[in-house]
């Protein structure tokens, strides 16, 4: 028995999956909710941000723990705190509706814990991605910021994408009675 690499078969899957149109199809519905997604983060971390401001309880803390880790401003502990909220709900969302239309077939629409904790794992994997991707491409390849951006992007969708089809929403394995097992 030949020993297949992890490469070669993530390789094999892809290719099977491009070859019959049903990964192409997935990309652009997993697009689609990425367009959604991107769309309530931004609301909720404008809302958060808003609420969190007119907090004096949460300025208080903000300013306890910018003077203890001496990382930056109230208002920089403010936007990380908002970011954050908006980040879990937006991934939240996004577990969902993934769940629901882009790997239906894969979930059987049913919202599970471990996928989820999964699916959160992946995001923050496409999180760190795009961070590195923009540092790269605008402090070490000097693009503007806005390519470096966009490029960015892409890299992260690229990844969460990847992430999310082999390993958050893959073909699980069947019983002997045919029953669809669950890790």
């Amino acid at each position: 028995m030949t020993h297949v690499s992890l490469y070669e078969r993530a390789r094999a899957r892809l290719l099977a999956g491009w070859s019959d149109r049903a990964l192409s199809f997935k990309a652009i519905a997993f697009g689609l909710v990425g367009v959604v997604n991107t769309a309530v983060d931004y609301c909720v971390f404008l809302l958060a941000r808003a609420l969190l401001d007119r907090s004096s309880a949460a300025l208080a803390t903000f300013a306890s723990v910018s003077d203890l880790c001496r990382c930056g401003s109230t208002a920089t502990v403010t936007l990380i705190a908002a970011n954050t909220i908006s980040w879990i709900v937006a991934v939240s969302g996004s577990y969902v509706m993934n769940s629901s239309i882009t790997f239906a077939a894969e979930s059987g629409r049913r919202l599970r814990w471990r996928p989820y904790f999964a699916f959160v794992a992946s995001g923050v994997a496409g999180w760190l991605a795009n961070t590195a991707t923009l540092l790269i491409a605008a402090e070490v390849l000097f693009l503007p910021v806005w390519l470096a951006k966009a490029v960015a992007v892409l890299v992260s969708f690229v990844v969460n994408f990847s992430l999310s089809h082999f390993v958050v929403f893959r073909v699980r394995g069947t019983s002997a009675g045919g029953a669809r097992t669950d890790d």
